[in-house]
């Protein structure tokens, strides 16, 4: 996604759902790279494709779920099984796998977004309530190293319903949700998902024409998803239309005003226009956006610590635990800086608290790292 050539405007790409890097990791730099113009017949998937079910995986599920038993809790607990185990369909995690479920079943890959709609649409066979769910924002970020491609990444997972209890089932165990959390979109919105993803690929390696094909896809399938339209204000300015660029970045901003990937977009897109005073509007707007950000907040907070620069990183980190103080990654975050910058009785009190709010899982966690960085803090005093 965040991607430029040379005297060329970095334009960032949005996608769904690709993995996670661990907590206290900032999204990866901007990559330079000249994008290559290829050309081809895109073959559009159909929404009825899209969710076919093959004959064999039908087989599949109606001997090791549906004939199991009649009790939807446990035709729940044995499409999971099926699904994972390696005498079902042994499904593997592939970021680039925005698959259909045919691919899926042919190929036994997928990446969040795929694994959703598979989920749906085999509970939904089996019996059991089930729907796609979004996520506005997400901590997870991926970087493509050999596209030089950088995506910043929403999310989407599978919600279900047993009985009127509701559970959320999610590839992905690192994410961590906005406050908003999963919210529930229709089956177009799914779709538009889906080839929204398609041609973010398709953009990624410089298939100009497969690109479009699907992002109209994507918007004739939802028209108001704010991301598909930064995605065309991307593809249109790297075929050098740029008012065309414009208008998608501003249609998406319209839609969406607090997206970072359009804004910084849109400002790009100004100052290689000449538009100075357009793009430091935009650009005001951007920070403004990312000071009441707890994300963005926490990336900076990263950042800021990777390069030995605790002071800066303390301010990050207490202003994401200001904005999101029940997410127990930020509570560890400013735990491990105030450690490193010797304030330790501080860093005792967010680790309690980081403690505290991830639960038993996360306490053996913690206090494994931080048993490790006072080996290392006493190492450095011994060589002193």
């Amino acid at each position: 996604m965040y991607r430029s050539a040379a005297h060329c405007l970095t334009l960032s790409l949005l996608a769904f759902c690709a993995p996670a890097f661990g907590a206290g990791q900032a999204p990866p730099a901007d990559v330079v790279t000249t994008p290559t113009i290829t050309v081809s017949a895109a073959r559009v998937p159909t929404p009825e494709e899209v969710f076919a079910i093959p004959t064999d995986l039908r087989a599949m599920l109606q001997k090791q779920v549906i004939q199991r038993s009649y009790s939807r809790d446990q035709r729940l607990q044995a499409l999971v099984e099926m699904i994972f185990d390696q005498h079902g369909l042994d499904l593997q995690y592939d970021a680039n796998a925005t698959y259909t479920v045919s691919d899926i079943w042919q190929h036994r890959r997928a990446n969040c977004l795929a694994f959703t709609l598979l989920f749906v649409t085999l509970a939904r066979e089996a019996g059991i309530q089930a729907r796609v769910q979004e996520v506005g924002q997400v901590v997870s970020w991926y970087q493509d190293q050999d596209a030089g491609v950088v995506y910043s990444v929403g999310h989407v997972n599978a919600g279900v319903d047993v009985g009127g209890r509701f559970g959320t089932v999610d590839l992905d165990r690192n994410v961590l949700y906005d406050r908003r959390g999963p919210v529930p979109v229709s089956r177009a919105r799914a779709l538009a998902h889906f080839y929204n993803n398609r041609g973010a690929e398709r953009l990624a390696d410089g298939d100009f024409v497969g690109a479009r094909a699907f992002f109209d896809a994507s918007l004739a399938q939802d028209s108001g998803f704010a991301p598909v339209w930064n995605n065309l204000g991307v593809l249109d300015h790297r075929e050098g239309n740029n008012e065309a660029a414009r208008q998608a970045l501003d249609r998406s901003l319209q839609l969406e005003g607090r997206q970072d990937a359009a804004l910084t977009n849109a400002s790009a897109l100004f100052r290689s226009l000449g538009l100075t005073a357009q793009a430091q509007s935009i650009e005001r707007r951007l920070k403004s956006v990312q000071r009441e950000d707890p994300f963005a907040q926490y990336m900076f907070g990263a950042k800021a610590e990777r390069a030995g620069q605790l002071d800066q990183a303390i301010r990050y980190y207490r202003q994401a635990v200001r904005l999101y103080d029940t997410a127990h990654q930020f509570h560890f975050g400013l735990a491990r800086v105030y450690f490193l910058a010797g304030q330790l009785k501080r860093a005792d009190r967010e680790l309690l608290r980081a403690q505290e709010l991830g639960g038993a899982p996360e306490q053996a966690r913690y206090q494994a790292k931080l048993d490790s960085l006072a080996r290392w803090r006493a190492q450095q005093q011994a060589k002193r």
